[in-house]
């Protein structure tokens, strides 16, 4: 759908946040309503009820992203105030940049660098051929640790420690190299060093919510890793969590990951569309540091820098499983121990076992909790 017109005479707001010559004096630029031409209104698959993002350009060439709020939302001004608050400072390779914003009357918008292959969602989700990307192992893997990256910066690297609440692969987008930024600050919570937690109301995602959050809202860093395992997993894999509908009757990607552990066939997880063109040792540290991130108990979940060194290899997952701060006895940790202890002693194996049942997946519960005050949104996400 087009917009031509509906910004005019592209020029950048003198005043307190920019100088005469239109460069930047402080974290942020205000920009003028009259200072943005937008002219594609279909830029990002987003929930148009709260935000529409659409594509646009500065006086300069300069193309952005222009997030635009929805006059009729107030739960969108408090996410609009919020993401202004929250990103303007964080300066991070894996973090969007946010160039500017623009405050006049009932206009309340939020310009960001522009992403040129959309997002992560669309690359692997999309509906046509047209939408989607062909994701090469390599790429996978770099989007992988990116995200990692950024949420290791947000918890435990940036003066001001923020837990995410809305990772999910459409909030993740990719640069014209196919790097990965994480966005979309609005539901993000600061979180103070001396706090164990945070309790505040639900919002976020089926389907990527941590239990212990969208049963309880007790929000911990350890909600934004449990999110990341399901980002892994979907990568790894090609499938979205949320519609993934196998063979048998397991309606989550991750229910279906669990399923495949047990039965010492992981890498059936893999995406198809990759043939043999991968590495099934990277892959089976990928999702089994995706099962560790999506552990049902919070304090058995690994920090995103652990989760990074994993990534990298500078750590051997064996190693963290023996740390006398994880216990083994849950069964999926038993699981991803043997197959990595026994890897050292023998020629690498992609075979894994485990004992006792395969845990049921939070997400049913979740869904079941919709008319016991979890209101579901047209894309998914909830909120009380």
């Amino acid at each position: 759908m087009e917009a031509k017109g509906l910004f005019a005479n592209a020029k950048i707001k003198q005043g307190v946040f920019a100088n005469k010559n239109n460069t930047r004096v402080g974290l942020l630029i205000r920009i003028n309503i009259g200072g943005i031409f937008a002219f594609h209104s279909s830029y990002l698959n987003v929930n148009l009820l709260v935000f529409s993002t659409m594509q646009g350009l500065l006086s300069d060439g300069t193309i952005i992203a222009v997030k635009q709020l929805s006059s009729k939302s107030k739960q969108g001004t408090h996410e609009f105030v919020n993401e202004i608050g929250m990103i303007s400072a964080l300066q991070h390779p894996n973090l969007v940049k946010l160039y500017g914003c623009c405050v006049e009357g009932n206009q309340l918008i939020l310009v960001y660098e522009y992403m040129e292959n959309n997002c992560v969602a669309r690359s692997l989700f999309g509906r046509d051929a047209t939408q989607k990307l062909k994701l090469d192992w390599p790429t996978r893997r770099k989007i992988c640790l990116g995200i990692a990256r950024g949420l290791a910066y947000l918890h435990e690297e940036s003066r001001l420690k923020i837990v995410h609440r809305d990772i999910k692969t459409s909030n993740i987008l990719l640069d014209k190299d196919l790097n990965a930024k994480i966005s979309d600050f609005g539901l993000a919570k600061l979180h103070d060093d001396g706090d164990t937690h945070i309790s505040t109301r639900i919002a976020g995602t089926i389907g990527y919510m941590a239990p212990e959050y969208a049963m309880r809202g007790y929000l911990t860093y350890k909600a934004d890793v449990y999110s990341f395992g399901v980002v892994a997993l979907e990568i790894a894999s090609g499938k979205s969590n949320t519609n993934h509908m196998p063979k048998e009757d397991f309606v989550y990607l991750l229910d279906w990951a669990y399923v495949l552990q047990e039965r010492g066939s992981l890498l059936e997880l893999v995406d198809p569309d990759l043939g043999s063109l991968y590495s099934s040792e990277e892959a089976m540290v990928m999702l089994n540091v995706a099962l560790l991130c999506t552990n049902a108990s919070p304090t058995l979940r690994p920090t995103m820098s652990q989760v990074v060194s994993m990534l990298e290899g500078r750590t051997d997952i064996q190693d963290l499983l023996s740390d006398p701060g994880f216990s083994t006895t849950d069964s999926k940790f038993k699981a991803i121990r043997n197959h990595f202890w026994q890897s050292n002693s023998v020629s690498h194996s992609i075979s894994m076992s485990t004992n006792g049942q395969y845990p049921d997946s939070s997400h049913t519960n979740i869904i079941s909790r919709e008319g016991n005050g979890i209101v579901q949104r047209s894309d998914q996400d909830v909120s009380i």
